[in-house]
């Protein structure tokens, strides 16, 4: 088993970056919380509340990537790495449930009128984690997508719409400061929770699909063009080419059929080959598998 499918590629890279996820985290709970306990600002708090439930995704995300890169076993013979769809699916419903929060709680402040205090604390602290957050943001979707990380990648971009609200607070907070009108503060905190909510739905919809098995049209276009280009290269051809995105890779699956004279031991060298040259072109990794037909024997069924 573990022959066929080999282990994934970067896992100490995968497990660093998920750490240093968690460990920011924490920092951003405290960090924000202090905001807001120094200005009682309902867009800081929005930004809280949407670091809150970062946080419960990001322990649902470490414990799917624990679980991602473990070895396939008896019960799952394909490996583990498909929960990477059900992490970003979490993942986009916490973000969701975030924007509508701090939705309710733009609305609830601008109907009791906002109060709003040590404005340049909130500042300095909104600041500091906005550029936190968005280094973070770039680090993990930058390694999630180059070691073919959907889990890294969904909390990469989890931490980016950390970093809008953050960007969103500072927008609230410099405004207020500039006018007086302390019902920026609300008014921004809406504009976020939007954008926010559009980065979760888009998440969960990713979910789907690759639970579904949808194909994406580049990776698609890129499969059946590297098919066509090796066994032309080989004088041979191929019918019902597969492939799906296991979590951590793409599983291609075709067959490949040889005249009729080809020794079986030729024909399996050609195949070995054109599976090595999709394994080395398709990123972030491939697991090819090949039947051996002649053509005789598919003319004729395809004739019955």
């Amino acid at each position: 088993m573990s022959e066929q499918f080999p282990s994934p590629v970067g896992v100490k890279e995968k497990r660093n970056a998920m750490v240093l996820s968690l460990a920011v985290g924490i920092l951003m709970l405290a960090l924000k919380a202090s905001a807001w306990m120094w200005t009682g600002s309902t867009a800081i708090l929005s930004d809280l509340g949407e670091s809150v439930a970062h946080m419960i995704a990001v322990c649902f995300a470490a414990y799917s990537l624990w679980l991602s890169l473990r070895p396939a076993d008896e019960n799952h013979l394909y490996g583990h790495a498909k929960v990477s769809f059900f992490s970003a699916g979490f993942e986009g419903a916490m973000i969701s449930l975030a924007a509508l929060y701090i939705l309710y709680e733009a609305a609830w402040s601008a109907w009791r009128g906002p109060v709003l205090s040590h404005l340049q604390v909130g500042l300095i602290l909104t600041i500091a984690g906005a550029l936190i957050n968005g280094t973070l943001g770039w680090y993990l979707i930058r390694t999630g997508r180059e070691r073919g990380s959907i889990i890294l990648e969904a909390n990469g971009h989890h931490v980016l719409t950390d970093c809008w609200t953050s960007l969103g607070v500072l927008l609230a907070l410099v405004l207020v400061m500039l006018t007086g009108w302390n019902y920026w503060d609300p008014l921004v905190a809406t504009l976020a929770a939007l954008n926010i909510l559009f980065t979760g739905l888009r998440l969960m919809r990713r979910s789907v699909s690759g639970l579904m098995d949808a194909a994406a049209p580049e990776i698609n276009r890129l499969i059946a063009t590297l098919v066509e280009s090796e066994t032309r290269r080989h004088g041979i051809g191929f019918h019902n080419l597969r492939h799906r995105n296991i979590g951590d890779a793409h599983l291609v699956e075709m067959h490949l059929t040889f005249p009729d004279h080809t020794l079986l031991r030729d024909a399996h060298l050609v195949a070995t080959q054109i599976e090595e040259a999709l394994e080395q072109n398709i990123r972030p990794a491939a697991r090819v598998i090949t039947h051996l037909e002649c053509e005789g024997d598919h003319t004729d069924r395809e004739e019955a």
